[in-house]
């Protein structure tokens, strides 16, 4: 458990990093459907609630599980947002998306 709790920080704290980073770096210089209010809103949400789990699980906190769940169903749901931009970097973001919430939905035991 105390490896797999390991990985899923790590997934946690690289996805809010390429979420944050892609959002600011990319997304702004490009425009158009990349900043439409539903994108930057599920962007922001995910790199939000990366860092909350990477950090409940670091405090082993009792609710960590909890966090996990939510932030496997926030980075679903950014996953499918950057995709539907179409290009490199956001497919490249739904992929690590994806990572994670594959690994906190280990971690939240579904």
């Amino acid at each position: 458990m105390e490896q797999d709790m390991k990985k899923c920080i790590q997934l946690c704290t690289e996805c809010k990093s390429m979420c944050q980073s892609h959002l600011y770096q990319h997304c702004l210089e490009v425009g158009g459907e990349h900043v439409s209010p539903e994108h930057v809103k599920i962007m922001t949400d995910c790199y939000q609630a990366c860092g909350v789990a990477a950090d409940s699980m670091e405090r082993k906190s009792s609710f960590y599980k909890k966090q996990c769940d939510i932030c496997a169903q926030i980075c679903e749901s950014c996953a499918n947002s950057c995709e539907k931009m179409g290009d490199h970097e956001m497919k490249e973001c739904a992929h690590k998306n994806r990572e994670c919430a594959d690994a906190c939905r280990s971690m939240a035991g579904k």
